[in-house]
């Protein structure tokens, strides 16, 4: 089943909006560029890990544009509905911390691993092909890939092996064709953030998320 999910953030009174309703991302990167960059940059955590989580995003050093935030949405659009025609794929448009949208991929069987390991399923390397081919249609995406665990043995162990999924799938998308240099953020995450609504083995995945590389925004710019 291919699964579009959406999220709505209220943060400090400002209205973030990682997907709402028929609104879809060029209408919200208008809003998003407009002036909540800011507090986006203070939600992004909440997004990747239940509050936990590291943020994602160029550094940019300056607040990102209204028409820079449209153009860009168009872009992240088209690469959430490429994603959710992979068998099994359940994409998330969210927020990175220059306030664009950005997309997370997952998939419904996770990118699941058995207990204590980072092998990686033929199913996974699959549906990990088809999400490279979207990877390198545009070389100016940045990646972040994010692993998790279930809750046996100790803290320090699942880190460790978090850390090793993750770098199986960056090393498998890579063995596909996908450029080193768009891989800005490997890591694992421990048990703290284990999702308690799925099931160990669903515990054991990793997440990818595409969002807007420094010179995807200066390209945006230059088109206005």
């Amino acid at each position: 089943m291919k699964q579009m999910k959406t999220t709505a953030l209220i943060l400090s009174g400002a209205l973030l909006f990682a997907s709402c309703g028929t609104m879809n991302n060029t209408t919200k990167g208008g809003i998003i560029g407009g002036g909540s960059g800011a507090a986006a940059g203070a939600i992004i955590g909440g997004l990747i890990g239940k509050g936990k989580g590291a943020a994602i995003g160029a550094a940019v050093g300056a607040a990102v544009g209204t028409g820079t935030g449209v153009i860009i949405g168009k872009k992240m659009d088209k690469k959430a509905e490429e994603a959710a025609k992979i068998e099994g794929a359940q994409v998330e448009k969210v927020t990175d911390t220059n306030g664009l949208t950005a997309v997370k991929v997952s998939f419904e069987s996770g990118i699941l691993f058995g207990f204590n390991s980072s092998a990686l399923s033929n199913t996974s390397k699959a549906s990990l092909r088809e999400l490279a081919q979207i990877l390198k249609d545009d070389t100016t995406t940045d990646i972040a890939i994010i692993g998790h665990t279930d809750k046996v043995g100790t803290y320090e162990a699942n880190i460790k092996v978090s850390k090793d999924r993750a770098y199986a799938v960056e090393n498998y998308l890579q063995d596909c064709g996908v450029s080193p240099a768009q891989f800005k953020q490997v890591t694992g995450v421990g048990y703290d953030q284990y999702d308690e609504s799925l099931s160990a083995e669903q515990n054991r995945r990793v997440e990818v998320y595409m969002y807007a590389s420094e010179q995807m925004i200066k390209d945006a710019e230059a088109q206005q």
